[in-house]
């Protein structure tokens, strides 16, 4: 269970982004860390019930470290000011393929799976199955499931079509995308309390027909 412990030392941490102050309550970092690892401990076999290949993850392998690489940014604090853990089989890198992600940070908490910014290689094979299989993504899309949790998917797209696609496909607007992803946001109240695990699970239940279309362009 995530405590508002969590959410307290996110909030300071946030109004005291620098390595003093983080050296200084590094012991309550490491019970935040330790909490949110046991949380994803227990929610890895809720999704491991309806998606098998989720079951020999490592919580510990799964989340995100909280340094942030400040070689190539503008922005130089040198924490992140959430908790992250992404939940995906087979892939090499965090964003190789579909998942089931969870974000903490006050006032931003959210559940989101699908294909964020994918390399070049993933992004052109996405669009082939669109092109092959737009019904069927159409149709995930507007499933109750999808519809109750996500509304609508999100991500940037293309001003105009993206090459080898004439303007009249009948999938072009999908074809405009440059990421896929599906988007749950949840409070803060319903991040602290006892039935969150549950409640990720039933969304990522209803997130798995996405991140599965996303990673059969894969195979």
């Amino acid at each position: 269970m995530i405590t508002h412990a969590t959410f307290k030392f996110l909030k300071e941490l946030k109004a005291n982004n620098n390595r003093e102050w983080f050296n200084a309550n590094k012991p309550r970092f490491e019970e935040v860390k330790d909490e949110f690892e046991s949380f994803i401990a227990t929610l890895i076999p809720r999704i491991a019930a309806f998606d098998p290949a989720i079951a020999q993850l490592e919580p510990k392998k799964c989340i995100f470290r909280i340094y942030r690489d400040t070689r190539f940014s503008k922005e130089k604090t040198p924490y992140k000011t959430n908790l992250g853990a992404h939940l995906v089989a087979f892939a090499q890198k965090p964003h190789d393929r579909a998942g089931y992600y969870v974000h903490l940070e006050p006032g931003n908490v959210f559940l989101a799976g699908g294909a964020y910014m994918p390399p070049a290689p993933w992004l052109r094979a996405i669009r082939q199955s669109i092109d092959r299989e737009g019904k069927a993504l159409t149709k995930i899309l507007h499933s109750a499931g999808f519809k109750k949790y996500f509304g609508e998917m999100e991500g940037e797209k293309l001003k105009t079509r993206p090459n080898d696609y004439p303007e009249e496909h009948p999938y072009i607007e999908l074809l405009r995308y440059k990421s896929f992803l599906a988007v749950h946001p949840v409070s803060d109240k319903d991040a602290t309390s006892e039935n969150f695990a549950e409640h990720c699970a039933r969304v990522f239940k209803a997130l798995k027909p996405f991140d599965d279309f996303l990673n059969k362009s894969l195979e």
